[in-house]
């Protein structure tokens, strides 16, 4: 099947399609929400294109220690930018995200390419760092919104935290349902995207490959994959976050600590 190359006066063309959604904008008189979505297409083209010349690099490089340095790299950023938007202070989630990300990315992405996909090998750029990529995107999204829920819920229901452990739950069983309910919120829109793919909506990965040359049967095959690690990425990295966060923001008594970035914490009332 031929290629499909887009040039880069193809490209600019195509992003002339930007102006529709930038009038309505302007017209509806959005303010903010312009300046946004200017300075986020031009943020998003910049990096898109500094990426393609990096990795342009990386795969000509093809050298293992370089593409796991990478990846630590992209862990490292992946858990900054999640700390940054959530209520907790740097210092008590940072380690916990960063552990998560990274091992669950690693534990994935082997499973992925040793066992299901079976490259030669595994950590070659061209297989490791698209497939690490999409894993700290979705992760990243994912945690972010759970976190918050999570120990924004905790601060909003102390009062029936501290009534299950002062009747002899442990702080899992206390925080069990406050944990069902981040979940929930985090993982729900993802399960519906999978119900309808195929049916209502094509991914863009998926597209990307037929457009790119595949066959549409081997673009679905690995758009059912990326499906599903993703979700599963996502699942694991919370657990550990989650796990791991509670060792720095619970004490020995099972009261949270002062670890909102206002201050604030759960009081016995």
């Amino acid at each position: 099947m031929e290629t499909v190359d887009l040039s880069y006066s193809d490209l600019l063309i195509g992003m002339l399609l930007m102006l529709l959604p930038f009038y309505f904008l302007w017209r509806f008189r959005t303010g903010r929400l312009l300046s946004a979505a200017l300075l986020g297409t031009v943020r998003m083209t910049i990096q898109l294109l500094f990426i393609g010349v990096y990795l342009r690099f990386l795969f000509q490089w093809d050298k293992a220690w370089i593409n796991i340095l990478w990846m630590m790299a992209m862990a490292f950023i992946a858990s900054h930018t999640a700390v940054s938007r959530t209520t907790l202070r740097p210092r008590v989630l940072f380690w916990p995200i960063f552990v998560g990300f990274l091992s669950t990315v690693l534990l994935v992405s082997l499973y992925f390419l040793g066992l299901v996909v079976r490259v030669d090998h595994v950590f070659s750029a061209r297989f490791f760092i698209p497939v690490t990529g999409l894993l700290f995107g979705n992760m990243l999204t994912v945690s972010i919104m759970a976190v918050n829920v999570y120990y924004s819920e905790l601060q909003r229901d102390r009062d029936m935290y501290y009534y299950l452990l002062g009747n002899g739950a442990t702080r899992f069983e206390a925080t069990l349902p406050i944990l069902r309910s981040a979940v929930i919120k985090a993982f729900s829109p993802c399960i519906a995207n999978m119900a309808v793919l195929g049916v209502v909506s094509f991914p863009g990965t998926m597209i990307g490959q037929i457009l790119g040359g595949f066959m549409p049967e081997v673009a679905i095959k690995y758009q059912l994959m990326i499906s599903i690690i993703t979700v599963v990425s996502s699942m694991l990295s919370l657990v550990i976050t989650i796990r791991l966060s509670a060792r720095s923001t619970f004490d020995e008594f099972g009261r949270l600590k002062p670890v909102f970035k206002n201050g604030k914490t759960l009081k016995k009332q």
